[in-house]
């Protein structure tokens, strides 16, 4: 009984969809989290009879007899919307206010992207995320300073005690794509270039499109949790109306068993 796998099919829909709307929920104070969403597609239809097909010499069938086999999940995608800004007033705390993602080298070489401006300083002074992976173009505060200062294109200026002028220690620079949707999420805050990303091109903020530095902020996840909400209610009762029509499906079968 067809109608059985296409149910099926919708439960296993839901449910991945019942997966993204919980991790929405649970990175709701995830700063730079971007909100997920699930791209459905329909499955493929047994073709009974063909629209256009010849009912006589002179007519046609105006439609088609098509059965559908029910649905998939093709795409999970990630909405890259500006999300809240937290004031924290700690220097090391940097946002980006519009396109562009930190860079950020990994142990193994590798080069990751993220919205994440909470910094922090190693043991050696340089300008590094939270799970210790130095922010690159490489950021070096020297020991004395006493004070941060980070403009909006990304000029980087400490005041160090003995010295009347503030020292430039660098540009922070960011990154962008032509399509971040693209990019790969490995947890940490933390994304990678892929094939659909496209090359990410490395340059000053303000530029070419890209946003501006914020400092004294952190950017807060893009996740309306009204939203997330509503979609819960519509994953639960879209699970229900196909498990509903398992039980239908039984049902009739039964019915079939018990009379014939």
């Amino acid at each position: 009984m067809e109608s059985l796998w296409v149910a099926k099919t919708g439960l296993d829909a839901q449910q991945t969809r019942m997966t993204v709307v919980s991790n929405n929920l649970a990175n709701v104070n995830t700063n730079g989290f971007k909100k997920g969403r699930v791209i459905f597609e329909d499955l493929l239809y047994q073709n009974l009879s063909q629209a256009g097909g010849a009912t006589s010499q002179n007519t046609e069938q105006p439609t088609g007899l098509n059965l559908g086999t029910g649905v998939r999940v093709v795409a999970t995608e990630k909405s890259f919307s500006q999300g809240t800004t937290v004031n924290t007033g700690n220097p090391f705390d940097i946002m980006i206010s519009g396109r562009g993602f930190f860079q950020i080298l990994l142990p193994d070489g590798s080069e990751a992207y993220t919205r994440d401006g909470s910094f922090k300083i190693d043991s050696e002074g340089r300008l590094v995320t939270a799970s210790g992976y130095e922010v690159q173009p490489s950021i070096t505060v020297p020991n004395g300073t006493t004070s941060i200062t980070v403009s909006g294109d990304g000029v980087v200026q400490a005041t160090v005690t003995g010295q009347v002028e503030p020292v430039t220690l660098g540009t922070l620079q960011i990154a962008d794509v032509i399509n971040p949707a693209g990019l790969q999420p490995r947890g940490q805050n933390l994304l990678v270039e892929s094939a659909a990303s496209g090359t990410p091109q490395l340059g000053n903020p303000g530029l070419e499109g890209r946003g501006e530095l914020v400092q004294g902020s952190v950017e807060g996840s893009n996740v309306n949790v009204v939203e997330e909400l509503v979609g819960m209610i519509e994953t639960q009762r879209a699970y229900e109306m196909a498990s509903k029509a398992i039980s239908t499906s039984e049902q009739m079968l039964q019915y079939l068993n018990n009379n014939l």
